[in-house]
């Protein structure tokens, strides 16, 4: 049997390696929620509004050595969204089964960066008990020392379940726009 020594010290050295390598650094990081909001915007045909929360617990699983997010997790409680009208902010409560469904949440399978700071995450959004998947779109900006991710997308409240409410016999538009900002200490 002939003995390659070179090819084992090769070998031994490549091991090495792998195993003293550092690993990707990898952290969680928490929004911070004195500037992180959701807030809804839906319509009715006399008139539109918004409500926000700012109870927004969100968290990152940032990389350092990328400099990117590689997964995010949210909840919003569902009673933390004022519209500026408390009946309205009432009977959503009791159109959104509050008590039975209290949180809405977003939980990412994926996250990839895009040029610009564009980020697409896909993941499963749970609303009123019902989750389905969908593609986010958010923009990331850093700026002393925090990291912003901001977006919008829309959803179909009837695709959750969630029956229209009405006024004066005419039902709000079955989709809402949801938009986020969430900040991070980086």
């Amino acid at each position: 049997m002939k003995k390659y020594p070179l090819l084992y010290g090769y070998v031994v050295a490549t091991l090495l390696l792998c195993a003293f390598a550092a690993p990707q650094a990898k952290r969680k990081l928490m929004a911070d929620k004195t500037q992180s909001t959701v807030v809804y915007s839906a319509k009715h045909p006399l008139h539109q509004w918004e409500g926000i929360s700012r109870d927004v617990n969100c968290a990152v699983l940032y990389n350092d050595e990328t400099k990117q997010p590689e997964s995010v997790a949210v909840s919003v409680k569902v009673a933390s969204f004022d519209s500026d009208n408390n009946n309205r902010d009432s009977h959503a409560l009791e159109v959104l089964d509050g008590l039975k469904y209290p949180n809405v949440t977003f939980v990412s399978s994926d996250v990839k960066a895009g040029d610009n700071g564009a980020l697409t995450a896909r993941g499963n959004l749970t609303f009123h008990g019902v989750t389905k998947p969908v593609t986010l779109q958010a923009v990331r900006k850093e700026a002393g020392g925090k990291m912003i991710l901001t977006g919008e997308f829309p959803i179909n409240i009837s695709d959750y379940n969630v029956e229209r409410p009405s006024l004066m016999g005419l039902k709000i538009e079955d989709q809402m726009t949801l938009r986020f900002k969430a900040v991070f200490t980086i």
